[in-house]
């Protein structure tokens, strides 16, 4: 039967099969040919995976996010950001990285923070002089910032698989999530100097004080998003729903750059997306509960015991093999999957679950615009009708930096785990 669990789902995978139906097939074989169980406990497993509190902070940031992404938010975030960078050379690429960031904290989503923040930014990134293929790298891989910096649907969803706490996961995201935006901008100073790049624009103190005050609005939603979450004000679901009645008031009646037309048009398309989540977290719960009662975990555990694996090789292998998933599978469906398998694993190792979880998020950030597959690759090819191979090469600086990062954030868990301390 552990052979049927393992092989079958990448045979399956491999024949092109979704993901949600790849983890109900194998798991429908192996309960009427291997395990003799009723198939009623199929629909009562999907169920009771899907009915977690924890779980309807999903749909909520999804919507908030949608709205907020499409309400001109992230080019009052841009001008906002760029007035504080006026005059340091390479303000522009500074500029994308800082704007990720906020957006980050808003959208918890990698594509749409690249779609939302590349149409404005790419366009002047070219016209400071960066060239086409460092522009597109650089948009398309710091989108991956998103799926780190809390709130991020990645946490939420391995908070649920692992029963760990989302707001512990979310603080933990905060520092590393600072660490990569710094390391990407290290390398953006490095190329603006080697290329003589100069700002166009000098620091103001108007200009950053109209900016802020056109975009006072868009730069409280992080604040509120995190502020309502560790001022012990609401739980992460809680703090969702209110991100949801604010992004709709602040882009309806503030800014008027949303009709309620096209906020019901956001509504329909987050109940889509929300559908396609649930129903992969809906599936991976039954596989898991397979995966538990087959004694796969343990007997992985068992394994890596008596080839008395290192937790610093184990951590370097793990790495090695999410990155390679996260080219392959989405960051929702490959956290559900995996998780129920990797966590007791880093639990018998010594590994803290929450570092974990970080370490799991950052590598499947990377993945969304690793090559062949990454669905940056293809948000920035579509966005910016760019040939595919030179948004390839552009993203390989940046996956090298990513990795760098990667490594201090495996093997420094104070990094993740400072802030939680201050969290109950």
């Amino acid at each position: 039967m552990k052979l049927l669990l393992i092989a079958l789902p990448f045979v399956l995978l491999f024949a092109g099969m979704p993901i949600f139906l790849i983890l109900l097939v194998t798991a429908t074989l192996s309960l009427v040919f291997v395990m003799n169980v009723p198939l009623t406990a199929v629909p009562q497993m999907m169920f009771g995976s899907i009915d977690k509190f924890a779980l309807l902070a999903v749909p909520f940031f999804i919507f908030a996010g949608e709205i907020l992404s499409n309400g001109g938010i992230s080019e009052r975030l841009m001008r906002w950001v760029q007035s504080i960078l006026g005059g340091v050379r390479g303000s522009v690429g500074l500029t994308t990285v800082g704007t990720c960031e906020f957006f980050g904290a808003i959208s918890g989503s990698s594509p749409a923070t690249v779609a939302a923040v590349g149409k404005t930014l790419y366009p002047a990134l070219r016209e400071g002089g960066y060239d086409e293929r460092f522009s597109l790298g650089l948009v398309s891989s710091c989108g991956a910032i998103a799926g780190i910096i809390p709130p991020s649907i990645t946490m939420i969803l391995y908070g649920a698989a692992a029963e760990e706490s989302v707001a512990k996961l979310f603080i933990a995201g905060v520092l590393p999530g600072i660490l990569v935006g710094v390391f990407t901008a290290a390398y953006i100073l490095y190329y603006a100097h080697s290329r003589d790049l100069r700002s166009t624009e000098r620091f103001s103190v108007g200009r950053l004080l109209r900016a802020t005050r056109e975009g006072a609005w868009a730069i409280l939603a992080p604040v509120i998003i995190l502020g309502t979450i560790y001022g012990g004000i609401a739980t992460p679901t809680e703090t969702a729903g209110i991100a949801c009645v604010y992004a709709a008031i602040v882009t309806r009646f503030i800014y008027r750059t949303l009709t309620w037309r096209r906020l019901f048009e956001l509504s329909v398309s987050s109940a889509f997306l929300t559908a396609q989540i649930m129903i992969i977290v809906a599936a991976s719960g039954v596989f898991s509960w397979l995966l538990t009662i087959s004694g796969v975990p343990q007997a992985i555990v068992a394994f890596m015991a008596e080839q008395q694996v290192s937790p610093v090789m184990l951590l370097m292998v793990i790495n090695v093999f999410l990155l390679i998933v996260g080219c392959f599978i989405d960051p929702g469906s490959a956290v559900l999957v995996l998780t129920p398998l990797l966590v007791p694993i880093a639990k018998a190792a010594g590994i803290d679950p929450v570092h974990f979880g970080i370490i799991v998020t950052v590598n499947l950030s990377i993945g969304m615009f690793t090559p062949p597959f990454g669905l940056n690759l293809f948000v920035s090819q579509s966005l910016f009708q760019a040939p595919l191979g030179r948004i390839v090469r552009g993203v390989m600086p940046f996956l090298a930096i990513q990795l760098a990062a990667l490594l201090v954030i495996t093997y420094v868990p104070w990094l993740s785990l400072f802030l939680v301390q201050f969290v109950q």
